[in-house]
């Protein structure tokens, strides 16, 4: 199942037995705001409409905007086949749009096969406390444009195609855990529910995060 994975994910943040520290991370406006470092990250998405597939994506962080509150934009990109489903939905609209003007049955409309893909630009806002065993963990929410993509030979230059291309803006809650290896390295993986007008996913993500000046105020590791 697709929401109870992330719920198991938010859920394993939220118990986590130690105190939260936000109150201590960056606890001074702007010093820690400026660009700290950058991530490659690859994941899974369960989409509503689409099969199932990878994504691959970069993060920005952009540092602690106030006391925990860290500021990451990311790009990610993702490409998949439609459901025969949602493609039999959308041949059996067709063949009712061609019954209404010609008033006759239509003959049958075969759509093919359907790509549909996505590039996500998002920026999340991150409230960050320190857990044990040197773990980070943040819960978040964030907003998003997507740029999506229809595609097949069937829907080439028809207006079924340029219903599927878009520009849909989204939402999107998270959670995750991070790991700084050292100063410079941080390993993180996050889940994320995605919200948009024409399809909604749920999502898993892993990263590499390259580090620049070291932790933030409050995120030293514990010794």
């Amino acid at each position: 199942m697709r929401i109870p994975a992330l719920l198991l994910l938010t859920a394993a943040a939220l118990a986590a037995p130690a105190p939260a520290r936000a109150q201590s991370l960056a606890d001074f406006d702007y010093e820690n705001f400026s660009f700290r470092g950058f991530g490659l990250e690859a994941g899974y998405i369960w989409p509503d409409k689409i099969q199932p597939a990878p994504s691959y994506g970069v993060r920005m962080d952009l540092g602690y905007l106030g006391p925990g509150l860290r500021l990451t934009p990311s790009v990610t990109y993702w490409s998949s086949r439609m459901k025969g489903s949602e493609v039999a939905q959308l041949e059996n609209r067709v063949d009712s749009l061609i019954a209404r003007q010609q008033g006759v049955p239509s003959p049958g409309v075969d759509l093919g096969t359907i790509d549909w893909s996505d590039v996500n630009v998002a920026l999340d806002a991150h409230v960050v406390w320190r857990v044990p065993l040197g773990f980070l963990t943040f819960l978040g929410a964030g907003a998003s444009v997507h740029f999506l993509n229809g595609d097949g030979a069937a829907i080439a230059d028809t207006f079924i195609e340029d219903l599927l291309d878009s520009i849909s803006a989204g939402l999107a809650l998270q959670t995750g855990l991070e790991y700084p290896v050292n100063r410079h390295i941080r390993l993180y993986g996050t889940g994320r529910l995605e919200l948009l007008e024409d399809i909604r996913y749920s999502a898993l993500r892993g990263g590499l995060q390259i580090q620049f000046g070291g932790p933030a105020t409050g995120e030293e590791r514990q010794r």
